[in-house]
């Protein structure tokens, strides 16, 4: 008997978080193995860096990686995530999200986006487990991408882990490397989101980022809405467990959470 997962939603920062062991973010994201009970037969992450007007599947067998960024250390950009793709399941994803009236096409040429390899490298260094990228489309809302989780809760059943990659705070206008207060409309922010996380409010995470702080904390959506697929993907009656809090540089939030049924 396969044990079910839970799914897990991480901020993944920028893309040098990679290279920086102080961090708090990075040192949880080399744990992500330890915060599910069994090692995943593939995973599938939902991506804020890969943004569609209609679902999409990455199915590539072997996806590239895509150093999606300019401006950073070289070091960066030498960095690979060799991990294969899984067709068979991206076929799977694209048959629940069609059979829940959300018509999904499969891409044969997207590889893994900053948002899919920075965590998994970390959480999963050797590689080795197929990896599915799942596009956000943040013109479709909130309830949108609840329902494309929910199509998606029977992989949990199935051994597949299901990963939502963002950010529980992101606005780069407002960020200021090495602000150690955060902004107050961040912070009330953070505490309404992890407070319906661990409830499992539905309605409030559904609205959470068309409030006033919602939307100086996500003044676009994209790196919200992996949270809400993930907060799907387990399923009806599901609440969720802080992993890590926390906000840098005025602006940006460490949230980390797993979803698990009640």
């Amino acid at each position: 008997m396969t044990l079910r997962l839970p799914t897990l939603f991480v901020s993944h920062g920028a893309p040098t978080l990679i290279l920086e062991p102080d961090n708090p973010a990075h040192r949880l994201l080399t744990t992500l193995a330890d915060a599910v009970p069994a090692r995943p037969k593939a995973i599938v992450v939902a991506t804020a860096h890969w943004t569609t007007q209609a679902p999409r599947v990455g199915a590539a067998e072997k996806p590239s990686v895509i150093h999606d960024f300019y401006g950073f250390p070289e070091e960066l950009f030498q960095l690979d995530y060799p991990a294969p793709g899984d067709a068979r399941l991206a076929v799977r994803v694209k048959t629940l999200l069609d059979a829940a009236g959300l018509a999904a096409d499969l891409d044969l040429g997207q590889g893994l986006d900053h948002g899919v390899w920075v965590p998994l490298r970390l959480g999963w260094p050797a590689a080795d487990i197929p990896v599915v990228p799942l596009a956000v489309q943040p013109a479709l809302g909130a309830a949108h991408h609840i329902a494309l989780g929910r199509a998606l809760a029977p992989l949990a059943d199935e051994g597949v882990l299901i990963l939502g990659s963002g950010g529980a705070v992101h606005n780069l206008r407002a960020w200021r490397p090495g602000r150690t207060e955060p902004e107050v409309w961040a912070k009330r922010f953070d505490d309404m989101l992890t407070a319906a996380v661990e409830s499992g409010d539905e309605a409030t995470l559904s609205a959470l980022a068309q409030t006033a702080e919602g939307r100086q904390s996500h003044p676009t959506d994209e790196h919200y809405l992996p949270l809400l697929v993930a907060f799907g993907a387990a399923g009806r009656g599901a609440t969720g467990q802080t992993l890590l809090r926390g906000l840098i540089d005025g602006s940006l939030g460490l949230g980390c959470y797993r979803f698990v049924q009640r």
